[in-house]
């Protein structure tokens, strides 16, 4: 459970237009609609039900902030989105922010069986390691085509959590609909989430649900991008306080000295 007392306030104020423009009022059919979502829905049109986007920017906001202060104390974020409208944005964005992401099929286990993972994370940097320093010199064509088979299955699955020492301290998802086991993990083993969730969603598994278009390219666009510069502009912060803290501790030095 997110601890949202002393949450800073990083977050800009949100241009409802510009929300608007990047069509992430629109919800689901409303036959389709969880009831849960109900507070986020301003009315309905055409059979399609439209997203209060008020609502939805101060939503935002608090992301924003959560994702700020996680980055800001050193936090592992792990950005994830399967489904084909939001792979190509979650890996440019993740690969912006320099944190890392799920674009492939979610693994089961990620959370909830991290050391079986974790074994299977190495042996990929392994193999690429002894791919590139000819450490299978003397292997047969065939047997290079099996490791390299290997590789490959395994760089499906773990190529953007290269430099993933444990399991991730947020996720931060597209679809937690369509991402569903990756949340039934996340609230197993107590990882806050922060979620772009439609109207056919359940809020009440996401910490922070950020209500609006988890379909359209450009509302996915945009929900990742403010969730990069969240995350650049705290770890910033990260590197301001250690070098205050730095300074301070020179100075207590040297007054001991003195």
């Amino acid at each position: 459970m997110l601890d949202l007392s002393h949450l800073p306030e990083k977050a800009p104020e949100y241009d409802l237009r510009v929300l608007f423009e990047a069509n992430l009022h629109f919800g689901h059919k409303v036959a389709e609609w969880n009831p849960k979502m109900k507070r986020f829905i301003y009315t309905h049109k055409n059979g399609v039900h439209i997203f209060n986007l008020e609502k939805t920017a101060a939503q935002l906001q608090l992301a924003y902030n959560v994702v700020y202060q996680a980055a800001s104390n050193g936090k592992t974020v792990v950005v994830i989105g399967t489904k084909s409208s939001a792979k190509e944005a979650v890996e440019k964005f993740a690969k912006e922010a320099g944190c890392n992401y799920i674009t492939s099929r979610w693994l089961g286990g990620l959370l909830t069986n991290w050391p079986q993972v974790s074994k299977s994370l190495k042996k990929m940097l392994q193999i690429e390691k002894k791919l590139e320093t000819e450490a299978y010199k003397g292997y047969t064509k065939y047997e290079i085509g099996r490791i390299e088979k290997e590789l490959n299955r395994l760089k499906r699955f773990f190529d953007g959590l290269r430099g993933l020492q444990h399991k991730p301290d947020l996720l931060v998802v597209v679809d937690p609909t369509k991402e569903d086991v990756a949340i039934k993990e996340a609230n197993i083993s107590g990882v806050p989430v922060v979620a772009l969730i439609d109207s056919n969603g359940d809020p009440t598994r996401i910490d922070i649900p950020v209500p609006g278009n988890d379909d359209a390219v450009k509302s996915i666009e945009l929900f990742l991008s403010e969730m990069t510069k969240a995350y650049l502009e705290g770890k910033g912060a990260q590197g301001e306080n250690k070098s205050e803290r730095g300074k301070v501790k020179q100075s207590v030095q040297e007054t001991r000295k003195q």
